[in-house]
């Protein structure tokens, strides 16, 4: 069992950052890929980013790459995600989800977080 709570989410303007935290309970978090995802309001919900157990690989979907960073805490049961040079379509929902398997899909992950609403301004 994994717990997932995000932390980070607000109101910002246009070309702010934001840092979310995704702070994770359970012996397993350590051993888990863990992700974020955002849901707009009537959209679907998206991949944003991953980052594999060790920490060492990300990948990023296209609309965040060269903006957004993701990456583990050592030592901690945290994984962040830096938001750079945000636009008014990175406004959504944002969820964390945590797995064994490093997917890209809503259906590789097995564990997820409440979410943390982020909201860009014009």
């Amino acid at each position: 069992q994994v717990l997932l709570e995000e932390s980070g989410g607000g109101s910002v303007q246009a070309g702010e950052s934001l840092v979310l935290a995704c702070a994770g309970s359970g012996q397993m978090f350590s051993d888990y890929a863990v992700a974020w995802f955002r849901q707009a309001p009537g959209k679907e919900r998206e991949f944003v980013a991953v980052v594999t157990w060790s920490g060492g690989a990300q990948r990023y979907a296209d609309s965040v790459k060269g903006r957004f960073r993701i990456w583990r805490h050592n030592g901690e049961n945290k994984v962040s995600l830096a938001m750079n040079s945000l636009k008014p379509e990175d406004t959504a929902i944002y969820y964390c989800a945590a797995d064994s398997f490093t997917g890209y899909e809503v259906a590789d992950f097995a564990y997820w977080g409440q979410g943390t609403q982020v909201t860009v301004s014009s």
